[in-house]
């Protein structure tokens, strides 16, 4: 295993960490009685299988089922001295009820401290208040941390980039979770802000969300080769300093084992992925031009500017690597959740967009003329029923 320090916490943290979404039972809480137990005998197979490899970073969230209960049987058994624990707790407009919620998660894990608490989920303007108020959740936050039960604070998000970097400038964070991965460049200014910081920066999601890399289309593995789409991604990620941990949301043991063959580059990260990284953008030029790729994503107006709350940015960025890579199953399983998953991946699908509308907002934007007939493009490509998000289903 590799490792880098985490930002300001200076903690060393593994370049993979073992996210805690996709091995537990439930995505609700249940009772003790109810985990079934070759489930539970896979979790901990799996956080084993952590260790033994070096991925001594165990995250977790209040929002993931059964997924603390669960690690709450394994992670008191472990040498506290040598695992990093992080749950992540959502902020509430009444911080008592932050408080009470961080409660639950201690008493699921069965730990007396946690090395890292996010705010979870500062996905817009209003959680961002409710976060940096005055004696507000941050606020809360830190006086846990006073108190030993939580050693160092950051936050979670999936919000636009100027949500994410108000949080970032406010130095109340000593850390952040966030998307950035090859098929998602726009936090990548949130990244460097962050490094500015000196902030831990933990990359959300880079197999699933990045791509649905597991399961790639032919066309991205033969473009990837002699590396895997996912391994690339990795060695994409880790190439910049300025990242520090990629999350491997592991249902089984042997998730792990693609990541760490991607270790094998780890020292010439950049000249390994350069050949593939030049690939890739030659054929998205070719299928797409250089005119719209230097230009779809500047000066977009966000989701909540638009008519009808459709989420433009995003359904460009959607349609942008899918019609170039092939990566449409990964479209689709983004796009239809589009409406559905409140804060978490917010806006409407274009199925209602009204083109005369659309002009009124876009302006001035070099790519105007061509908006309107991809956003049609995209809701045919993508839409099938609209999806819930795995902790609704």
């Amino acid at each position: 295993m590799k490792y880098r320090r985490f930002g300001r916490t200076s903690l060393q943290m593994p370049v993979f960490s073992c996210g805690g979404m996709r091995y537990q039972y439930k995505w609700q809480d249940v009772a003790p009685n109810e985990i079934p137990k070759d489930n539970q005998a896979n979790l901990e197979a799996t956080i084993h299988r952590a260790i033994e490899l070096g991925i001594n970073h165990i995250e977790t969230a209040r929002g993931y089922g059964s997924s603390e209960m669960q690690l709450g049987s394994v992670l008191p058994k472990l040498d506290r001295s040598k695992i990093i624990v992080q749950t992540k707790v959502a902020p509430f407009k009444d911080p008592k009820e932050f408080l009470s919620t961080f409660e639950t998660s201690m008493n699921y894990l069965k730990l007396d401290h946690v090395d890292l608490l996010s705010l979870h989920g500062i996905n817009n303007q209003e959680l961002l208040d409710y976060s940096l108020g005055k004696n507000g959740c941050v606020a809360m936050a830190r006086k846990l941390q006073k108190e030993g039960r939580a050693k160092h604070i950051g936050f979670s998000t999936h919000a636009t980039p100027d949500v994410i970097i108000k949080a970032i400038e406010s130095d109340e964070f000593d850390y952040v979770n966030l998307h950035w991965y090859f098929v998602n460049d726009l936090n990548w200014q949130a990244v460097l802000e962050a490094s500015k910081r000196d902030m831990g920066v933990f990359i959300i999601s880079p197999n699933d969300k990045g791509g649905k890399l597991y399961s790639p289309p032919k066309k991205l593995v033969d473009l990837c080769a002699p590396l895997s789409p996912m391994q690339f991604n990795d060695l994409y990620c880790l190439a910049r300093p300025e990242v520090h941990t990629l999350s491997c949301g592991a249902a089984k043991p042997e998730d792990f084992d693609e990541h760490i063959a991607a270790l094998k580059y780890y020292d010439e990260a950049a000249q390994t992925i350069a050949p593939i990284e030049k690939r890739l953008r030659e054929e998205m030029t070719h299928v797409l031009g250089d005119a719209w790729l230097n230009s779809w994503h500047k000066d977009l107006p966000e989701y909540f500017n638009v008519p009808g709350q459709v989420n433009i940015l995003e359904i460009l960025r959607l349609w942008t690597y899918a019609r170039s890579l092939d990566l449409v199953d990964w479209g689709k399983m983004r796009y239809n959740l589009l409406g559905q998953a409140d804060h978490w991946f917010p806006g409407e699908n274009s199925g209602k967009v009204n083109g005369n509308e659309l002009s009124s907002v876009l302006g001035s934007h070099p790519q105007a003329a061509r908006i309107s007939e991809i956003m049609h493009e995209a809701h045919q490509l993508f839409f099938e029923a609209p999806k819930k998000r795995l902790s609704e289903s």
